[in-house]
């Protein structure tokens, strides 16, 4: 099938569904469906309704340059829409074919973030909170909701580990591509001889699961109480309250001691539980989809390292892609990352269209 005749056949079927939706009593429990089927469709059918415009007032300008009955103030504006014309209408093909792009399921859904102290002590763990904190402020630059799950701190500023619910529009789509080994390169406070070093830190970032995502059996499932211990968690406790729930099929556990309350403790761990679970199902699809591709951008493997933030040189380069910012301040202080994400973002539907 032709690019054209894919867009023909999907203006003709936005049509349909708009002359089924003008009866919605007839349409029953499809309607709900139907609806958002429409609603995807539309801003795509729009874009391509501008996109043929463009094409056929591209050939009305040719033809009245053509035209040798035209005058010349005539001819004069159409060579100028045409030369406008020309340069717009790649771009527009660009963005009609981006669009019709394969949409991952998950790109809509909330996300959970999850950062680790990798390689280098005490300086790793405060890298890991430094992230951690990025990624908040990013959040709130995006109004997203952004609610922390559990914090494990080592008492002196780091930590070892913290997860947090990013709540908001198309979060996953765009967070998804932070997972893998952060690296980190400056002079420790506690260096006396001014020497870099160099410490990592891991983030995952996982779509967060609905119960129809992801179904849990209880017979799968091992859950063990215990009393909260040492330092880390918001309001760690002397009671009996901690949770660790280990599925037994796949292996994965989960720990949550931060809430007072066992059963509140369970919610957040089951909860970060099914992301898990519907990551790695993610994945397993994603990775028979693009089992001849290489080079997968934002594939959330963790032994790839994905990016450097060199201090004394002030800045932060994603090795994806090969960019370099000099903007480590705003970057990793005001988490200012859009620039690199939409660049990750074009990275990855190059790629996609290239395919394509």
């Amino acid at each position: 099938m032709s690019f054209e005749e894919k867009l023909d056949k999907l203006i003709a079927k936005h049509a349909a569904l708009g002359e089924k939706l003008a009866d919605p009593s007839a349409l029953g429990s499809e309607f709900a469906a139907l609806s958002k089927e429409y609603a995807d469709l539309t801003p795509i059918v729009e874009k391509i309704h501008e996109y043929l415009n463009a094409e056929e007032s591209l050939k009305d300008a040719k033809e009245l340059m053509d035209e040798p009955d035209t005058d010349a103030e005539m001819k004069a504006l159409a060579e100028e829409e045409y030369d406008t014309l020309k340069r717009e209408i790649p771009e527009l093909m660009h963005e009609v074919q981006v669009m019709l792009l394969p949409k991952d399921k998950a790109d809509e859904k909330n996300a959970i973030l999850e950062v680790r102290a990798g390689t280098g002590g005490e300086e790793a763990a405060l890298f890991a909170a430094e992230l951690f904190r990025m990624y908040q402020r990013y959040a709130e630059r995006r109004g997203w909701r952004f609610e922390v799950l559990y914090i494990s701190d080592t008492g002196i500023g780091g930590y070892k580990e913290a997860a947090a619910t990013i709540s908001g529009n198309n979060v996953f789509s765009r967070m998804k591509f932070e997972s893998g080994v952060h690296r980190v390169q400056r002079v420790p406070e506690t260096e006396s001889g001014g020497r870099i070093h160099t410490s990592a830190a891991t983030v995952a970032v996982l779509p967060e699961a609905e119960d129809v995502d992801v179904h849990i059996e209880e017979k799968d499932l091992r859950i063990d109480i215990f009393r909260s211990s040492g330092p880390g968690g918001q309001s760690v406790n002397t009671t009996d309250s901690a949770v660790r729930i280990t599925h037994i099929p796949t292996g994965i556990v989960v720990q949550q001691q931060d809430e007072k309350s066992q059963h509140k403790n369970k919610a957040k761990a089951l909860k970060i539980l099914r992301a898990r679970l519907y990551e790695v199902e993610r994945q397993k699809a994603e990775a028979e989809r693009a089992a001849s591709r290489k080079g997968q951008v934002g594939s959330g493997d963790r032994s790839e390292r994905i990016r450097t933030y060199n201090f004394p040189q002030g800045r932060v380069t994603d090795h994806r892609i090969n960019l370099t910012l000099y903007r480590i301040d705003e970057i990793t202080r005001e988490g200012d990352l859009d620039e690199v994400i939409e660049a990750l973002i074009a990275e990855d539907q190059a790629q996609k269209l290239a395919e394509a």
